[in-house]
């Protein structure tokens, strides 16, 4: 069945590939012959190399040959992408060729120049379209470590006094299969650390699909630390639930690792669970929920559970990983959650932020997609996330180090 499966991938590409081909040859009909060979060579050659990433990717280690997997994902991502697009600007085409034709045969004018006008205008639209992938994700690999520290200022009148002006760093969705630049990675930790938080909140996905993914950066993470103590959540990617285990209890015990592995780091793993936060006797209360997503996204977080023992408590803080969970259960149930901290959204790792403007695809599947949002007197913050998934890259919307200061209003 695989087999199959494989042999019906390959045989679609190729087919798309031949159907975008005759674009290029368009393109460079006038050319010299040497340079339409050559680019004839290169465009196969990418061809050849997404056919050969087909057969041999599931083959590669993904620890021992992380590198080779991300060029080779990334040459793959970028061709398909690229050849879809042109090829929708081409199958348009077709269409209205084929309107035109229809139109030639039961009508006796023709309108030749309306014809290649529009025949032109589409070919040199598909072009162009098909390449801007290859230029923009091609840039885009080079932002996948270009961590940019972003800060907000938060007011509460709720907040207590001794907590006046604290600075908590939120990360997330680090991802840490992807990573193929340990120093990189490193270089991320240490902006952390300079900007001298109190406290450190990750709002979850550490790893792809398995714990084995974060083994060789426990190093480097168990570096964070801060006077009031890092806590993290699970996300929806650390419960390996996209990848066939063996056997559920095999399953259970890759979380079971993943839970000691945040212990290994000094980071206080909260599983439907609250912490209490005191400071010159003042308290705030801390709430960990476990995943929770809207749709389609497991549920495995238990809100009123966490809640348990701090309903008294002023001012509460939830990590909760899905930012879906906060109009969906957060806001209409706990009106005193005055600020929840997510991620999970990546920002679609793809879209525009200049100054205060910001549009990425995530907006269209998620209310709160980046950045902060109020209703009323509560706020969710969304992380862009530390890493990368799928696409070793970002474009437009750049890995983030959250760093919020929380004053009394």
């Amino acid at each position: 069945m695989q087999v199959l499966g494989l042999s019906i991938a390959i045989t679609i590409f190729i087919l798309l590939d031949l159907y975008v081909f005759r674009l290029l040859k368009d393109a460079t009909v006038k050319s010299h012959r040497f340079v339409r060979r050559a680019l004839y060579i290169v465009y196969w050659f990418f061809t050849a190399v997404v056919v050969t990433s087909f057969v041999i990717g599931t083959q590669l280690d993904p620890f021992t040959q992380r590198f080779l997997r991300v060029v080779l994902f990334s040459i793959v991502f970028i061709n398909i992408t690229s050849k879809l697009l042109s090829g929708l600007f081409l199958f348009i085409e077709d269409i209205v060729r084929g309107i035109q034709w229809i139109m030639k045969k039961t009508a006796k004018k023709q309108t030749e120049e309306v014809d290649e006008s529009r025949s032109g205008f589409l070919r040199k639209t598909a072009l162009v379209v098909g390449s801007l992938p290859t230029i923009t994700m091609g840039f885009g690999i080079g932002g996948a470590y270009d961590y940019r520290v972003r800060k907000k200022t938060l007011y509460f009148k709720d907040l207590p006094k001794a907590f006046d002006g604290i600075k908590v760093a939120q990360l997330s969705d680090i991802h840490s299969g992807s990573f193929y630049n340990k120093k990189a990675v490193l270089g991320g930790i240490n902006t952390v650390l300079s900007e001298k938080p109190d406290a450190i909140f990750f709002t979850g996905d550490l790893v792809n699909d398995q714990s084995k993914e974060v083994e060789e950066y426990i190093d480097v993470f168990s570096k964070l630390d801060a006077p009031l103590g890092v806590y993290s959540v699970m996300g929806n990617h650390d419960y390996g639930d996209y990848r066939r285990w063996p056997s559920a209890q095999a399953k259970q015990m890759d979380i079971q690792n993943l839970h000691k592995a945040h212990e290994l780091m000094g980071w206080d793993l909260l599983l439907n669970e609250n912490r209490v936060l005191k400071v010159d006797g003042e308290e705030i209360a801390l709430l960990g929920v476990e995943n929770w997503g809207k749709g389609r996204f497991s549920k495995y977080g238990d809100l009123a559970k966490t809640y348990e023992g701090v309903e008294d408590h002023p001012f509460k803080i939830l990590l909760s990983h899905d930012p879906s969970h906060w109009d969906a259960e957060i806001r209409p149930k706990y009106s005193d959650i005055d600020l929840t901290l997510s991620g999970h959204t990546h920002g679609f790792q793809f879209g525009v932020e200049i100054g205060d403007f910001r549009w990425s695809p995530s907006k269209y599947i998620y209310k709160q997609w980046a950045d902060l949002y109020q209703e009323g007197e509560q706020y969710i913050y969304v992380n862009r996330g530390f890493g990368f998934i799928g696409y070793p890259g970002r474009v437009g919307i750049l890995p983030e180090i959250t760093m919020l200061e929380l004053k009394r209003s």
